[in-house]
């Protein structure tokens, strides 16, 4: 019992057997974690599904050290147990950021990584927040400084990470142009509030880039494919435009034109997330209270939403996500 809270010893959660496909996500009996100083335990109604929870059930992207060998990067649910300094949250509805264990019935959360669900506010969509919010948060608005009357290039307009950028854009003045890959996407990009799409498979986004923007170039991109994509979105830059990378899905190395880089004054920068300290992500997460929240607590800022799956049904949504035809975020519920 913790503060009127009945915890159980053990919890059902979702084991990675061996590497592999999504059928390798198997149901398992698991202790139930302990809240250590400044942590909180968070009995989970739903978890967000990541591209980075495919990559370590795949064997390429192993949790951090101390983290849970669970995938599941960000949950919503009620705060059940508090270690040292942060009991006062028990009781409380939250979302969280976490390292890992988030396929779960219960998992366990820094205190200062969590932000409060508002009344009302459905908690499937909840965990749909986190991962992607301080993910553009960090680097769109803080790496790349954007600002009201920008305009930015986001590959993978239809994923979780395109669907917030979007959001986030419209909310704060910015242009964005999106990429995806066929005709129907782009149309439900465009309905989802960017301002212009290209589909990359029959259009070059980089020429469209220029007729869109006047040949001006757009102030930053967002980019998660890598590769041969570097050099190409160096081409979208505005002078001293910023390129920032997310994620390498289509290959870790690039070749560039360094004097381009040094006549446009262009800033190449890019970070990941999971690893960074706990002091880092709250005080990312203090500026989202500051920022952000207050236009979830009016509905003006809720994430896409593809479909849900039980907690037991995990490989099928790992499935649905290998697919590619989701449109912003797949979510477990507990």
């Amino acid at each position: 019992m913790a503060d009127g809270f009945t915890v159980p010893a053990e919890m059902m959660a979702i084991g990675i057997a061996a590497p592999g496909g999504p059928e390798v996500l198997v149901p398992q009996q698991r202790p139930v974690p302990v809240p250590g100083e400044g942590e909180v335990l968070i009995r989970v109604a739903a978890a967000g599904v990541n591209r980075p929870d495919v990559l370590q059930r795949q064997g390429k992207y192993p949790p951090p050290p101390g983290a849970s060998d669970i995938p599941g990067l960000e949950v919503a649910g009620t705060i059940v147990a508090a270690g040292g300094g942060a009991d006062m949250l028990v009781g409380q509805s939250v979302c969280a950021l976490i390292a890992g264990g988030g396929y779960a019935q219960y998992a366990v959360a820094p205190a200062g990584q969590c932000l409060p669900v508002p009344e009302g506010y459905d908690l499937a969509e909840a965990a749909a927040l986190p991962e992607t919010l301080f993910t553009v948060w960090t680097n769109l608005f803080e790496r790349a400084y954007v600002v009201a009357g920008d305009t930015v290039l986001v590959h993978g307009g239809t994923s979780g990470i395109g669907t917030m950028a979007t959001k986030l854009c419209n909310l704060f003045g910015v242009t964005v142009i999106v990429t995806c890959g066929s005709d129907e996407k782009c149309a439900q990009a465009r309905d989802w509030g960017a301002d212009h799409a290209i589909n990359y498979k029959r259009q070059d986004y980089v020429e469209e880039m220029k007729r869109i923007t006047d040949g001006q170039g757009c102030q930053a991109v967002l980019d998660m494919v890598g590769g041969d994509y570097v050099p190409r979105n160096l081409e979208c830059l505005a002078e001293d435009g910023r390129h920032v990378s997310i994620a390498v899905l289509g290959g870790a190395k690039a070749t560039i034109f360094i004097p381009a880089v040094m006549q446009r004054r262009l800033t190449l920068t890019g970070s990941t997330l999971r690893a960074r300290s706990v002091g880092f992500k709250s005080l990312v997460a203090d500026e989202l209270m500051r920022n952000v929240w207050s236009f979830v607590g009016e509905g003006k800022l809720r994430p896409a939403m593809d479909q849900r799956f039980a907690l037991a049904d995990a490989a099928k949504a790992h499935a649905r996500m290998d697919a590619g035809e989701h449109f912003g975020k797949i979510v477990l519920t507990v």
